[in-house]
C-alpha cells in the first residue's frame, strides 16, 4: 500500500498545472471566438436589402430633413425652459427641506415625493387639459406651458440633488465664513450654494439630458406644426413615409448630436470649475 501511494505522487506532480494568468487568457480567447462566430452568423443571416429599405430609405430621409432643424431648436428651447423652472423651484424646495421650520420641511417633502411618484406624462396632460379647464387658465406661450409641465416634475429631482450638494459642503467652510462676519444668508448665497452647484454639476447635466428626452411627452398638447419637437416629427414621418424606421433613425441621430456635445461640455466644466474644497 505504501509503495502504490509513493508511485501515484510523482504521476500527479508531473501533470502540468495551468496558471491563473494562462486560464484567464484562454477564457478571453474563447469569449472572443464565440463573439466572432455570433457576428459572422448575424452578418450572414441578415437581410441587408430589407434593412436598407427600412432604416436608410433616401426618399423618407429627404422628406423629413427640412423639418429637423426647427424641431431640434424647439426641443432645445423646451428643455431650457423646463430646466429653468425646475432649477429655480428645485433650489427653493432644497432650502425648504433643510429649513429648521418643520412646516417647510413637510411641504417640500410632500411635493418631492408626490412628483417623483407619478408619471411625468400625467403632469403633461394635466397642464395640457385639466388645469386650463379647471382654473380657466390659458397659456399664450406653448414654451411656457411645456416649461411648467416638465419643470414642476424636474424640480422634485433637482431639489434632492441640490440638497445633497448643500449637505456635502464641508461645515468648516460655513464656520470660516461666519467667523469672518458673514451673516447666515450671505454665507448661504456666497459660500454654500456656489460650492454646492459645483459639486452637483454632473447630476444636473444628467437632468438636462433627461429633460431633453422628456420633451417627447408633449405630444398631448396638440402642437402646431411650427411647434413640433423632434419626436413628434419622427412619429408623423413614421406614419406617412414608406421608409419605415428611417425617420426615427434620423431623429435619434439628431438627439445624439445634441446630447454628445453636452456630455463633452460637462466633462470640461468638471475640469475647469470642479469643486476644490475651499472658499
Amino acid at each position: 500500500m505504501v509503495a502504490a501511494s509513493s508511485d501515484a505522487r510523482p504521476a500527479r506532480a508531473g501533470r502540468a498545472r495551468m496558471s491563473p494568468r494562462r486560464r484567464a487568457q484562454l477564457s478571453r480567447r474563447v469569449q472572443y471566438a464565440v463573439l466572432a462566430l455570433l457576428a459572422v452568423v448575424g452578418l450572414v443571416a441578415t437581410d441587408w436589402a430589407r434593412i436598407g429599405d427600412t432604416f436608410f430609405n433616401a426618399d423618407s430621409l429627404a422628406a423629413i430633413l427640412p423639418a429637423l432643424p426647427r424641431a431640434a431648436l424647439n426641443t432645445i428651447v423646451y428643455t431650457l425652459a423646463a430646466f429653468s423652472v425646475g432649477l429655480a423651484l428645485g433650489l427653493v424646495l432644497a432650502l425648504m427641506r433643510l429649513s429648521s421650520v418643520r412646516v417647510y420641511r413637510v411641504i417640500a417633502t410632500g411635493y418631492i415625493e408626490f412628483f417623483r411618484g407619478i408619471p411625468a406624462l400625467l403632469v403633461v396632460f394635466a397642464f395640457g387639459y385639466a388645469i386650463p379647464a379647471a382654473f380657466e387658465v390659458r397659456f399664450d406661450s406653448i414654451t411656457l406651458q411645456i416649461g411648467l409641465a416638465l419643470g414642476v416634475v424636474s424640480a422634485a429631482y433637482i431639489a434632492e440633488t441640490l440638497r445633497a450638494g448643500i449637505q456635502a459642503v464641508p461645515k468648516g467652510q460655513v464656520e470660516a465664513a461666519r467667523s469672518l462676519g458673514m451673516s447666515a444668508g450671505a454665507t448661504l448665497v456666497h459660500v454654500v450654494i456656489p460650492q454646492a452647484f459645483r459639486i452637483v454639476l454632473p447630476p444636473l447635466t444628467n437632468e438636462i439630458v433627461l429633460l431633453l428626452k422628456d420633451t417627447s411627452l408633449v405630444f398631448g398638447f396638440g402642437l402646431a406644426i411650427t411647434d413640433y419637437e423632434l419626436t413628434k416629427v419622427g412619429r408623423n414621418a413614421l406614419s406617412d413615409a414608406d421608409g419605415g424606421m428611417t425617420s426615427l433613425l434620423a431623429v435619434g441621430v439628431v438627439y445624439l448630436l445634441i446630447t454628445i456635445p453636452l456630455s463633452g461640455l460637462t466633462r470640461w466644466l468638471e475640469k475647469t470649475t470642479g469643486y476644490k474644497g475651499h472658499v
